[in-house]
């Protein structure tokens, strides 16, 4: 059930763990950055954490402000979470305990990694050239598309379909996260058939590896 701790700190650092210290909270957070997810998007986002468990956070977020429900598109459809505008000011500081995790040790096995916190590294640590050419990749991870621009030197991501692409890509989401940590291991997952690219294979190592 939601839970009402506080540490009785008025330091601005235990008020903020008051709101999302609670264990998931963060991660929650984190799903919800790139775009609004139903409730059955976040519980595969997040396999174990237990249903009871994710709805408990997500009420105690929506009692604080974090996030908000989001009407669905038709009165049939299932409803969605998304962040509050208080909510989306913890995006620096998820972004900042991502690189400061970076050198933390690897959970053992098995694990998981979202959609989301790829895209979220690939957006963030991979360093473009401003001066090359554009890239737009469409990107299946998991069956959810995405579109990847790169231009400027910046990445940018965004669900839903490109109007046009120049590669195309499908994978999953800890596929995805291998090759942007080991550039060599690109090869062995086009051969075994984990990455189905359509496209330039030079294009591809452009997006995942930088110019």
């Amino acid at each position: 059930m939601p839970t009402s701790r506080s540490y009785r700190d008025s330091c601005g650092i235990a008020r903020a763990l008051d709101v999302v210290g609670e264990r998931w909270a963060l991660l929650v957070v984190r799903e919800l950055l790139l775009v609004p997810q139903r409730f059955s998007e976040l519980r595969h986002a997040l396999p174990n954490a237990s249903s009871n468990l994710l709805a408990d956070r997500l009420r105690e977020l929506e009692r604080h402000g974090v996030v908000r429900r989001r009407r669905p598109a038709s009165t049939t459809g299932p409803q969605g979470y998304e962040l509050t505008e208080w909510g989306r000011k913890l995006e620096p500081i998820v972004l900042a305990l991502s690189d400061w995790g970076i050198d933390a040790p690897h959970p053992p096995e098995p694990t998981s990694l979202s959609a989301t916190s790829v895209l979220i590294f690939l957006r963030g640590n991979v360093r473009h050239d401003p001066a090359a050419p554009p890239i737009v990749c469409r990107l299946e991870l998991d069956g959810s598309v995405w579109t990847v621009r790169v231009a400027a030197g910046e990445v940018q991501t965004e669900s839903g379909e490109p109007a046009t692409a120049d590669i195309s890509l499908r994978t999953d989401p800890k596929t995805l996260g291998g090759l942007l940590a080991d550039p060599a291991s690109l090869d062995a997952a086009l051969a075994e058939e984990r990455v189905a690219l359509v496209g330039d294979p030079q294009t591809l190592n452009r997006l995942l590896y930088g110019d």
